[in-house]
């Protein structure tokens, strides 16, 4: 049995979560040029110092779900036994139930995952630092093969393609319900793309 958090991890926890939530509010409400850092502090009823204690602009609090899959995938590769991949094609393959994972966690919140997508493309500086979250986790996904053992080019190919994987499922499909399967299924066709040519 896990033991309870201490009071003060709650309580830093309880305060990132209202400011994650009163950022949707206001940005759904407003949109994300006409709220401010003290908008949210507020709506959060925390201080401004709390707020920057958590997040570094209000940008970051727009991705604060990307950094909490960063986490996910830091925590599987601690707690992983998994032998090295001898291939590109079974690097791919063992990173799919990871990204699996990611992807429903993402979506668990349907409607909000999909309000998130609609404000990232409506900014060109969030689409920009969601280039930059999306590369973390592509390194991240390469860490956790290379921890494994497995060699830096075919970590760093894997990682890229499983991070492909999962953007093509999300700018092809529709319903955020389906993220997960459809992303399984991009994994398919490029593992059957790899059963065809010679792996590296």
């Amino acid at each position: 049995m896990t033991p309870p958090l201490p009071l003060v991890e709650r309580k830093r926890r309880q305060a990132r979560q209202r400011i994650i939530q009163a950022a949707e509010e206001l940005f759904l409400a407003r949109g994300f040029d006409d709220v401010s850092v003290g908008d949210i502090a507020e709506r959060a009823e925390v201080g401004r110092t709390t707020f920057f204690r958590h997040f570094g602009d209000k940008q970051e609090v727009v991705f604060a779900k990307e950094q909490e899959l960063l986490e996910t995938i830091s925590a599987a590769g601690q707690a992983d036994s998994t032998a090295a991949p001898h291939s590109a094609s079974e690097a791919v393959e063992q990173l799919c139930p990871i990204v699996l994972a990611l992807c429903a966690q993402a979506t668990a919140d349907p409607e909000a995952y999909a309000r998130h997508l609609q404000l990232v493309q409506r900014h060109p500086e969030l689409r920009a630092r969601d280039a930059v979250k999306m590369q973390q986790i592509a390194d991240k996904l390469s860490s956790l093969l290379s921890h494994r053992g497995c060699d830096e080019a075919t970590a760093l190919l894997a990682g890229q393609l499983a991070l492909a994987c999962y953007q093509t499922a999300q700018r092809l499909g529709s319903n955020p319900r389906n993220l997960a399967e459809e992303t399984r299924a991009v994994f398919g066709r490029v593992l059957t793309l790899g059963a065809h040519t010679a792996d590296t």
